[in-house]
């Protein structure tokens, strides 16, 4: 079990200081704005801290989603991947599925070491201008398990924003867990003072994932962070040989593009389902790189240009704004 060191902020006192009378400050609570226990709460220091340090990096995409297994991290793996292969871009991928660190396996970087915490911590290089940085790094074995509270994670997350040595970036890309709790709330509060670009949301086709996933949806909406669009992930299989697809998982309910449609949101894209991806994150390896003239590889890079136009004219915006 991982046993790190962080000053990990505190919740707020809850319902039972409220029915006691008492009234007493929230001190670094990091969901300020979102915490209804009604005491007194006390700005968190490490926002503005975060904020001066982000203002080297030019663009914040998180990659959400409220149901598990859909895709998240395999996605995130190939946005950093295919924004990466432009050699004049910097880009970043962060890991803060504090419980559940796929990143460093799926970017072939298992078994690498941060030593310990400190001021300044150096995240792992893929490529020369693709860095990563994941709590598996700082276990003594992948198998390891992190048996942590939510303050815990909470400072963790602190930690990667504040103390990681990101420099100049075009890109961070931040993969979160499933659903709309403690990771969530403090990557959008610690970030709060940086600009978030907005969020891109996973799906699979299914009913019970779009559930989940609306869920999410609402998270953004209450928190306001903009939601970039939804990806379709996972969207039927396309057979390599005879190149006819399959309906894996049926869109009972009209799938991603009603749910957008409902919703008032983007559909970035579909990408279908293909083995050869889960092959490519075990082996640590770009399934854009590998299997570059599949319909999952076109899939994504449609969908990756739409995210970067989303980025560019989100800058364009807040100039024309100021």
């Amino acid at each position: 079990m991982a046993d790190i060191p962080s000053d990990a902020p505190q919740h707020c006192p809850g319902t039972a200081s409220e029915q006691a009378g008492k009234t007493s400050a929230c001190q670094g609570c990091p969901n300020q704005n979102l915490c209804s226990s009604g005491a007194t709460k006390a700005p968190d220091p490490a926002i503005e801290e975060i904020a001066e340090k982000m203002l080297t990096v030019k663009h914040k995409i998180l990659v959400l989603s409220g149901k598990g297994g859909v895709g998240k991290s395999t996605f995130s793996a190939h946005l950093a991947h295919a924004l990466a292969s432009d050699a004049t871009k910097e880009v970043a991928l962060l890991d803060v599925d504090i419980c559940g660190p796929s990143i460093p396996r799926i970017m072939g970087l298992e078994g690498e070491q941060v030593a310990g915490l400190s001021l300044c911590l150096s995240p792992r290089y893929v490529e020369d201008n693709l860095a990563v940085m994941s709590i598996g790094f700082l276990l003594s074995s992948p198998d390891d398990a992190v048996i942590w509270r939510g303050p815990k994670k909470n400072g963790m997350i602190k930690q990667f924003l504040r103390d990681v040595d990101w420099g100049e970036l075009d890109y961070l890309i931040v993969d979160t867990p499933p659903g709309t709790s403690d990771e969530h709330l403090s990557i959008v509060q610690y970030l709060s003072s940086a600009r978030i670009d907005g969020a891109v949301i996973i799906t699979t086709p299914q009913e019970v994932s779009l559930q989940d996933v609306r869920k999410e949806i609402r998270f953004c909406q209450k928190v306001q962070l903009p939601i970039i669009g939804v990806v379709e992930n996972m969207s039927g299989f396309v057979c390599p040989k005879c190149k006819n697809t399959s309906q894996i998982f049926p869109p009972t309910t009209g799938g991603a593009e009603r749910m957008c449609e409902e919703m008032n949101l983007t559909l970035l894209g579909r990408v279908p389902l293909d083995p050869r991806i889960g092959k490519s994150c075990d082996e640590g390896k770009s399934f854009l790189t590998e299997v570059p003239d599949s319909p999952a590889a076109a899939a994504y890079h449609s969908i990756v240009q739409s995210i970067q136009a989303y980025c560019l004219s989100h800058v364009t915006r807040e100039e024309s704004a100021g």
